[in-house]
C-alpha cells in the first residue's frame, strides 16, 4: 500500500477578501486551491513529497463564488457549485442540456456532491466533461484576481495545454457565465461520452452539442465540442457553421457524413491503454454522424 506523503499546510479563508489576502501573500510560493478535492488528491498522489499551502475554498460563502444565478442576458454559475447543484437546476436542464447531461455522467453520485464545476474547469483535463459542454456553450470564465478585479476569459480561449489554463499565479476563477441565445424554438442538445464502462470512467472521446432551430426546424445557431480528441477540448466551429441554416428534418446521408468529417478534422488523439487514434477518431466520427440518425 502507498501512503500518501506530502508535505503540506491548510489555509482556509471564510470571506473573499481573506482569500485575496492568502493568494498575495503565497506568491512566492507553491499552493493550490482546493474545494471539492476529487482531482487534488488524485494529483497529490502521484507527486513527490514537496511542501505546498493548500488554500481551502469551502469555508467562502460568496454567492458569486457557490450559487447559480440567472441574469437579463445569462446564468452565471460560482466555481463552488458542485456537480449535482447543476443537475438538479431546473433552469441549467430546461435551457442548457448539455450541461446538465454532463454533469450527470460525471463519476459516482458521491463525486458530484463534493466535486465542484470550477474544479472541473481549472484541472484543464482534455476529458473533462463539465468543460466539453460548456466549451459548446461558448461559456465565458470570469477571473478575479489578488488586487481584486476581474477579467474575461471564453472558455475556448481558456485552456492552453494538458493541465495548463490561462489563469496566473494571482488569480482564481470567481464563476462561470454561459450566455443566452435568443429567438429560437427548440433546443436539440446531449452530451454522448463513450468509455470503456458506463460509469465512474474517463472517457475515450466525447461530444456535446446545442443546437437552436426555429419552428421548422432551421438551425439558427449551434455549438459542439468535442473531449478526449485533442490536447485542449476543441470548439468545432467549422461543423457550426456548416449546420448554420440547414433544417434539420432535411439533413441526408451526405450532410450527415460532410458533418461527421469536419467534426474529426479538429481531433488530434493519442493511443493509450483506453484506445487507439484510429479507434478515437473513427468512434468520433461515427458518434458525430449519429446527432441527425432517426430515433
Amino acid at each position: 500500500m502507498r501512503i500518501l506523503m506530502i508535505d503540506f499546510s491548510v489555509k482556509s479563508p471564510t470571506t473573499i477578501e481573506e482569500l485575496l489576502k492568502e493568494i498575495e501573500a503565497h506568491q512566492d510560493g507553491c499552493f493550490r486551491f482546493g474545494a471539492g478535492y476529487s482531482d487534488l488528491l488524485m494529483e497529490f498522489k502521484k507527486q513527490n513529497s514537496s511542501p505546498v499551502t493548500v488554500i481551502n475554498l469551502t469555508n467562502i460563502k460568496e454567492p458569486f463564488l457557490t450559487t447559480i444565478s440567472e441574469h437579463p442576458d445569462s446564468i452565471r454559475i460560482g466555481a463552488l457549485v458542485t456537480a449535482s447543484e447543476i443537475v438538479s437546476n431546473a433552469k441549467i436542464q430546461e435551457l442548457f442540456p448539455v450541461l446538465h447531461k454532463a454533469a450527470e455522467t460525471l463519476a459516482s453520485k458521491q463525486i458530484r456532491n463534493v466535486a465542484t464545476i470550477g474544479g472541473n474547469i481549472c484541472t484543464a483535463s482534455p476529458a473533462g466533461d463539465i468543460s466539453t459542454a460548456l466549451v459548446a456553450l461558448d461559456a465565458v470564465c470570469e477571473i478575479l484576481s489578488s488586487d481584486n478585479k476581474i477579467r474575461e476569459v471564453p472558455i475556448r480561449e481558456f485552456f492552453k495545454g494538458v493541465r495548463k489554463t490561462d489563469l496566473n499565479k494571482n488569480e482564481v476563477l470567481r464563476s462561470i457565465r454561459i450566455p443566452f441565445v435568443r429567438e429560437y424554438k427548440t433546443i436539440k442538445s446531449d452530451y454522448i461520452k463513450i468509455g470503456v464502462r458506463k460509469s465512474m470512467e474517463c472517457s475515450i472521446v466525447s461530444l456535446a452539442y446545442q443546437i437552436y432551430l426555429n419552428e421548422n426546424g432551421k438551425i439558427l445557431n449551434s455549438g459542439v465540442a468535442i473531449g478526449s480528441s485533442a490536447p485542449v477540448i476543441m470548439f468545432t466551429k467549422s461543423a457550426c457553421d456548416f449546420l448554420k441554416d440547414k433544417n434539420l428534418n432535411e439533413i441526408n446521408e451526405t450532410a450527415m457524413e460532410e458533418f461527421a468529417k469536419k467534426i474529426v478534422e479538429y481531433a488530434s488523439p493519442i493511443s493509450d491503454i483506453r484506445g487507439s487514434e484510429w479507434y478515437r477518431r473513427q468512434v468520433l466520427y461515427n458518434i458525430s454522424r449519429s446527432i441527425f440518425e432517426a430515433e
